[in-house]
This record gives C-alpha cells, sequence and structure tokens, in this order.
C-alpha cells in the first residue's frame, strides 16, 4: 500500500506542466527520446530528495529552511531560466555528421540531467506540495517506519518516472513529423516560454 500510495504521490507531483515540461517537450523534439527521458530523470530525482524529506518527518524543518533561503532559491532559478530560454531561443538545429552528434550527447545529457534537477530543487512549493498530498493519503504513519518510508520514496521515484515516459513517448511520436525550420521555431517557442516563466520568478521577488 505504501508503494501504491507513493506511486500515486509521484505521478500526481509530476503531472502538472511548468518550465520543467515544456524544457522536456522541446528536448524530445529537438534532441530526441532519450534527451526528454533524462531531463525528466533529472525532475524525477530531484521529487525523490524531496519525497525522502517528506516521507522521514523532516518536512516542518527542511520547508521552513527554504523559506528562509527563498528569496535566493527564487532568484538564482529565476535567472536560470532566463539564461537556457535565452539559449534554447538562439539554438540552431544540428546539421552535423552522426559521429559529431554522437560524440558530444554524453556531455550533453548530463548537462540537461542537472539543469530540471537544480530547477525543480529550487522550487520551494515542491516539498510543500509533497507535504500536503502525503497528509491528504495519510502517509504520515510512514516516518516511524524506515522501510515503510524507502518504499513510499521509491513509489514516488517510479510514479514520477512514469509521468514522464508517457509525456516524453507522445512528444516523440511527433518528432519525425518536424522540418528543420519547424524545429527552429520550436527553439524559439519554447525558449521564449521558458525565459517568460523566469522573469516571472525574478519579478514575484519586487
Amino acid at each position: 500500500m505504501f508503494f501504491l500510495k507513493g506511486l500515486i504521490v509521484g505521478f500526481v507531483i509530476a503531472v502538472p506542466i511548468g518550465p520543467i515540461g515544456i524544457l522536456c517537450a522541446r528536448r524530445t523534439l529537438t534532441h530526441g527520446r532519450k534527451a526528454g527521458f533524462v531531463s525528466g530523470m533529472g525532475a524525477a530525482t530531484a521529487d525523490v530528495v524531496y519525497g525522502f524529506i517528506a516521507a522521514f518527518g523532516i518536512t516542518t524543518f527542511i520547508s521552513d529552511l527554504l523559506t528562509g533561503k527563498q528569496f535566493w532559491l527564487r532568484l538564482s532559478g529565476g535567472a536560470f531560466l532566463c539564461l537556457l530560454g535565452a539559449k534554447t531561443f538562439i539554438e540552431k538545429p544540428e546539421r552535423k555528421s552522426l559521429s559529431s552528434i554522437l560524440r558530444k550527447k554524453k556531455k550533453r545529457h548530463a548537462g540537461m540531467y542537472l539543469s530540471t534537477f537544480f530547477l525543480t530543487l529550487t522550487n520551494p512549493l515542491t516539498i510543500l506540495s509533497l507535504a500536503a498530498v502525503f497528509a491528504g493519503l495519510g502517509l504520515a504513519g510512514a516516518k516511524s517506519n524506515i522501510i515503510s518510508a524507502l518504499i513510499l520514496v521509491l513509489g514516488v521515484f517510479l510514479g514520477s518516472l512514469l509521468w514522464w515516459l508517457f509525456f516524453i513517448g507522445v512528444f516523440s511520436i511527433f518528432r519525425k513529423r518536424f522540418s528543420h525550420h519547424e524545429i527552429q521555431w520550436v527553439n524559439r517557442i519554447a525558449g521564449l516560454i521558458i525565459a517568460s516563466f523566469g522573469v516571472f520568478v525574478l519579478g514575484s521577488l519586487v
């Protein structure tokens, strides 16, 4: 039951489509299914970190700590979104040889993973949402049993991963239908949306 409830929590937390969803969709369309999946994994890993915190009953301490550092978290997250949006906007579809593209993929995938992990982790609402869902499903007792809590966190990870597999799978179906010119417009639109999220976050600091 803890695993099933964790699965539900992970899926529900991952579903809302914000800048991370836009970023993963765009990377799937422009760089392929693996790029989108690696990006989704970064977000799922951050969900696990906060799920671990919520499951082991240290939510209050961490949320108070994050609230105290909320200005710097939003500043860094907003600035990073703006930079990422600008980079996405100006990025051009690759027309290089297959071998040169493959050589760059490993380094690029690591950066994609870390970027979505960082963006998800710098959002204090993630842990507050997890805590609310945990309480709503009656999972407060999991903290008294280490095994139950670990099973719960595993469920959260797999639930989040399940959503990203579905999400990336949908966009990968349409990838081959996009021409070089259309992919360039995908970059521009996605870049503007991601940068807009960053401007909104920075504006909330005023």
